[in-house]
């Protein structure tokens, strides 16, 4: 979210089981969940090495998946042009979107570019877009 709107809010422990389903669908949550790290592993072969993760929402709407932590991250892999750095919200965000670009090529679902559309509005916006482009 801009500087001048709220942000992302993460996503409460006990509203976890309802993230992944929202987000994704619930016939997709788990490849869709796997997706999330295997495209993080490959845009940051560097800095990941797994680890737990954040779910993050606007206004009760799913967005994205971030790896929790303070360091950021390298997107240096394979699947992109980007050579960058970003924080570790905005890689959880280029992974989030890559999963999201990667299914729908798989599953017809207007959920998936509903969610792709959400996540436009970051304050690292410039270095996401350049990254998934």
């Amino acid at each position: 979210m801009l500087n001048d709107t709220p942000r992302a809010l993460i996503v409460p422990d006990n509203a976890r089981q309802n993230f992944l389903p929202a987000l994704f669908g619930g016939s997709h949550l788990i490849v869709a969940e796997n997706a999330v790290y295997a495209w993080m592993e490959r845009l940051s072969p560097l800095d990941y090495r797994g680890g737990s993760w954040d779910f993050y929402e606007y206004e009760n709407k799913p967005l994205f998946l971030a790896p929790i932590s303070e360091t950021r991250f390298r997107i240096t892999g394979d699947v992109t042009c980007f050579q960058g750095e970003v924080s570790a919200e905005a890689a959880g965000i280029i992974a989030t979107m890559f999963t999201f670009s990667h299914l729908s090529f798989q599953f017809e679902t207007e959920r998936l570019v509903e969610g792709h559309e959400r996540l436009a509005d970051h304050p690292e916006a410039s270095e996401i877009f350049r990254a998934i482009d």
